[in-house]
């Protein structure tokens, strides 16, 4: 990592399985706890340097083992998610690159929903930005070139937010050339990595939904 590179890893409240894979990505990074996302530090073996949140999801027993981690505490009556509001907290603290841990499935389809469209808006403002359950991981993509590495021979799919003009997929089972995506259209779903992916966008927005461990389209 260079110097000024400054990874932050959010802890959210959705499922998170800790893979190899996973650990490897957020080696060396700093932890932010959003609410009840403070379950999986115990897991990965690490202590939040703050925890934000109205903390309506962290139970009593939690509130006590983690006391001495600082908080930034909110009102239930407020105008951004404990997510949003952690995300902002490392950007302030100074990130360059964030990985929003637990953020795909659980309970809540809404906040799924919503950090990734958070992640997309993030991706167009110019942090690099990824969300991972440990099992699945989602890369938002933005006009422009995204690399992504992935195992060989892993599932992939490439979900349009909006009309895509000019999409490449390149080092895939099924590659595409300067394609027009309609919005809607699952023509995209279900690729196979070869190595490292490339996806160039003329314009448009889209999600990378990857299962790094998924070889079952091998």
């Amino acid at each position: 990592m260079a110097a000024t590179d400054q990874l932050f890893v959010v802890l959210l409240g959705g499922a998170l399985e800790p893979t190899p894979r996973f650990r490897a990505m957020v080696d060396g990074a700093r932890f932010i706890a959003a609410d009840g996302g403070i379950r999986h530090a115990a897991a990965l073996g690490i202590t939040p340097e703050v925890w934000v949140g109205d903390f309506d999801s962290s139970s009593a027993a939690e509130m006590r083992a983690w006391a001495q981690v600082p908080r930034e505490p909110y009102p239930v009556a407020k105008n951004a998610t404990d997510g949003e509001i952690a995300v902002g907290a490392a950007l302030d603290r100074g990130a360059t690159r964030l990985i929003l841990a637990g953020s795909l499935g659980g309970e809540r389809s809404d906040h799924a929903l919503m950090h990734l469209l958070h992640a997309a808006a993030l991706r167009e403002a110019g942090v690099d930005v990824m969300l991972t359950s440990g099992t699945e991981e989602a890369w938002p993509l933005a006009a422009g070139r995204t690399a992504v590495e992935l195992p060989a021979k892993s599932l992939f799919s490439v979900l349009g937010l909006t009309a895509l003009c000019g999409l490449s997929i390149e080092n895939v089972r099924y590659p595409l050339h300067g394609f027009d995506l309609a919005f809607g259209s699952s023509r995209t779903v279900s690729n196979v990595a070869l190595g490292c992916v490339t996806i160039t966008l003329d314009s448009g927005r889209a999600i990378l939904l990857s299962r790094p461990q998924d070889f079952s389209g091998a």
